[in-house]
């Protein structure tokens, strides 16, 4: 498994050069790099959350409804990639985004095949993956030009990656997969995300909508974090807590998306507004 803290270290970068970037005026596409940055960041969301239904179905959890959600999900991340398929003549962006299409094409041909040990394995290798060549083509696409709303709209898709990793990481636990490597990817993904939710809370650039939004999230997080720290303690009788983690995850899942949604219609009117 790919380890989370080389994702954990490049974010900070990504975030270090968005804000450095002076902002003296909006460019005309502005509102356009946002929505490709949030769709980049839906691929990034979409390989954890994937690769999280795909071991929930493994184990039993609401398998027929996982499954449906995978279904689902297919066409959605094949049209983001078509939004962003202008990137791929980009010289600078050609082999990031060639190399996300070739990794999801994988990960979809694996997503297809029932459960196994060894398939299992590999689809979590490459939807990590896949996790870091998205977040580097949203940190590429945030790179060609000064929109401010940026660094939000990445820190909101960001924390909703993360809180699909971390699901799976915990469902990878709770099935019996108490590795060093798994238990310290689930300490770092959760504190990096509680430091995140605070950090998107008390932007100052919140508008009413986005700030509801993150109310949304924080309420389910309650439920999600303290699954997380009874690991130990989960009845494997009746799953509750690996339930509160599947559903709580999907809420999370969504209001965040709304989040970096709302994050570019504020930008959108605002634009339009000062003009």
């Amino acid at each position: 498994m790919l380890s989370l803290s080389f994702w954990l270290l490049a974010a900070p970068v990504a975030q270090a050069v968005a804000q450095t970037s002076a902002v003296a005026a909006r460019p005309a596409d502005g509102t356009q790099l946002a929505q490709d940055i949030a769709s980049a960041g839906r691929l990034r969301m979409q390989s954890q959350r994937l690769a999280k239904l795909h071991v929930q179905a493994a184990m039993g959890l609401k398998a027929g409804q996982a499954r449906q959600q995978i279904e689902a999900a297919l066409p959605e991340v094949d049209a983001e990639f078509g939004r962003l398929s202008r990137y791929a003549r980009k010289p600078n962006m050609q082999r990031t985004f060639a190399r996300s299409e070739a990794l999801w094409q994988e990960m979809r041909g694996l997503l297809k095949k029932a459960p196994d040990a060894a398939g299992s394995e590999r689809l979590n290798l490459v939807a990590d993956e896949l996790m870091v060549h998205a977040g580097k083509l949203a940190m590429l696409i945030e790179g060609e030009g000064e929109t401010p709303v940026g660094r939000l709209v990445d820190l909101s898709s960001r924390l909703n990656m993360l809180s699909q990793r971390l699901a799976r990481l915990y469902l990878q636990a709770y099935a019996g997969n108490y590795s060093q490597g798994v238990l310290t990817d689930i300490e770092q993904a959760r504190k990096e995300f509680a430091h995140g939710l605070q950090e998107l809370d008390t932007a100052r650039e919140n508008s009413t909508s986005s700030r509801d939004n993150i109310g949304l999230a924080r309420n389910q997080w309650i439920f999600f974090d303290n699954a997380i720290r009874d690991l130990n303690k989960a009845d494997r009788r009746e799953d509750r807590s690996a339930q509160n983690v599947a559903t709580s995850s999907e809420r999370i899942a969504q209001v965040l998306d709304q989040t970096s949604l709302q994050y570019v219609r504020d930008y959108g009117e605002g634009t339009r507004t000062g003009r």
